[in-house]
């Protein structure tokens, strides 16, 4: 399965670096010499890109890969989402940190067993992590806190909710 690690903002310079948009928590990993990605560029197609270096710039990081040797490239490639592989990603080593994709797809239920719907994705605020749960066609953004969401069971595929009143109600 791939993950999004980045997204090219725009070239640099006239020999082909990127400006990337960092969209990891382990960029040193993901963006490391030799590191490889899979590029989605705007029109759907894809193709591969092998970094050859990376380093931070005004809040981003500037990449150049194997495959991008002039400006005229680099263009081509603006707004290309890089995609890197979860078999790349180490473990967490904490029970309670889950990486977004081992989240998404789970079904989310009450304590009872009761079937709600499903995590769609994982949405990342200043005010904490929500869950976004599709629940007959609607979405409805669960906080992603003990206090609601106190088991998650990946291996079982599935989330506990103790949603507060009105929380899962339709408006």
């Amino acid at each position: 399965m791939d993950v999004v690690v980045g997204r090219v903002a725009k070239a640099h310079g006239i020999t082909g670096e990127l400006a990337v948009d960092v969209r990891t928590d382990s960029p040193e990993m993901r963006f490391a010499i030799g590191a490889t990605m899979r590029a989605k560029l705007r029109d759907g197609t894809s193709r591969s890109l092998t970094v050859s270096a990376a380093r931070p710039h005004a809040g981003r990081l500037l990449v150049r890969f194997e495959e991008v040797v002039t400006r005229d490239v680099a263009e081509t490639l603006r707004g290309t989402v890089l995609l890197g592989s979860t078999d790349d990603l180490p473990p967490t080593g904490d029970p309670d940190e889950f990486y977004d994709h081992e989240l998404e797809g789970l079904a989310a239920e009450l304590a009872d067993g009761t079937k709600v719907g499903t995590v769609k994705e994982v949405v990342h605020g200043p005010g904490g992590e929500l869950l976004v749960v599709v629940m007959d066609g609607r979405e409805v953004l669960v906080p992603f806190v003990r206090e609601i969401v106190p088991t998650v069971d990946v291996r079982g595929g599935r989330v506990v909710l103790d949603p507060p009143e009105g929380l899962l109600d339709a408006d």
